[in-house]
């Protein structure tokens, strides 16, 4: 049976909700169920970090230097990386579902505390709390504005099967990159040259291309698609355009699912972006002005169009 985030939910955390909260979801998730502040109420959800930090290691069966849960945001990557099918489907097989025995359900309500957490300490986030304590959001101000962050349903979208979209990339473009100041960002080409096509990309020939093409970019980042996940996604052919003045690379194409964007810096991987269309017309993406790009794709034979600012989502 497929594993959908809305599954895990129903499954493993909806029976644990107070009834008024499982009667009135949208109501729950929208009050503040901390209305005076109480640091008591915020002492809970750093101990429950505290919590994760401590014990995710022997949960996942990692060594602590590896995961190294410091609050920083290399360490949300390295627990992203960690959180496999194969291990979300040994967690979800000990302890009964719907009871807070699980050890899937601890892992994620603590990990939701733990990201919180991260984004507080390290870009000055503040903590919307809600009932039960693991819906809590993060509110963040950023140059791009300002927004209510569900980090305990980032979890849950990153372990439904096969999530194109992992907790590190929605970290990336919700918490890191609107913090960022992408105009100082080092350049990566400096000169406009041309980037032509690889067609029918595989992950050796897009390595070779890199030499031939990208000499500046010395890796692509640890979290660039896989060799092996590079040749799931089978794309049909990729394209490159360099941005904001040569700071990035963004390298797109399309397979049966949709269009995929990456972008790449001076230290190789930054963002990537994932769009659901057709796979005729073929989509595109191009430059907008100097500091945007405009996307083109059908999705269910309606034609969409967009504009992103250079560096991504």
């Amino acid at each position: 049976m497929t594993v959908t985030a809305e599954s895990l939910f129903r499954e493993l955390f909806l029976p644990l909700y107070p009834e008024d909260t499982r009667s009135d979801l949208g109501r729950a998730r929208s009050m503040d169920a901390n209305p005076a502040n109480n640091p008591t109420v915020l002492a809970h959800l750093d101990d429950a970090a505290a919590v994760f930090a401590a014990n995710a290691p022997l949960t996942l069966g990692m060594s602590s230097e590896a995961l190294n849960l410091d609050y920083s945001d290399a360490s949300v990557h390295r627990l992203s990386a960690a959180l496999t099918t194969a291990q979300r489907d040994r967690l979800m097989a000990m302890g009964a579902h719907g009871t807070a025995d699980n050890a899937l359900f601890n892992l994620v309500v603590h990990g939701a505390s733990y990201v919180g957490a991260c984004i507080v300490r390290s870009h000055g986030g503040r903590w919307a709390v809600r009932r039960p304590l693991w819906e809590s959001l993060v509110y963040l101000e950023s140059h791009l504005g300002q927004g209510e962050l569900p980090v305990f349903h980032w979890w849950l979208k990153s372990l439904a099967d096969g999530a194109e979209i992992t907790l590190a990339d929605r970290y990336r473009t919700h918490v890191e990159v609107p913090r960022s100041r992408p105009e100082d960002l080092p350049i990566l080409v400096a000169e406009d040259r041309k980037l032509p096509r690889l067609k029918r990309p595989r992950y050796d020939a897009f390595y070779k291309y890199l030499r031939a093409h990208l000499t500046e970019l010395r890796d692509v980042g640890e979290d660039f698609p896989s060799p092996e996940r590079f040749e799931e996604l089978r794309f049909e052919q990729l394209s490159f355009l360099r941005v904001g003045g040569g700071r990035m690379v963004l390298v797109w194409g399309h397979n049966d699912h949709g269009l995929h964007a990456f972008w790449l810096g001076k230290t190789g991987f930054e963002k990537s972006a994932f769009w659901p269309c057709d796979k005729f017309p073929e989509p595109i993406i191009r430059p907008s002005g100097d500091d945007k790009l405009e996307v083109i794709f059908s999705h269910d034979g309606q034609l969409r169009s967009f504009e992103l600012l250079w560096w991504g989502p």
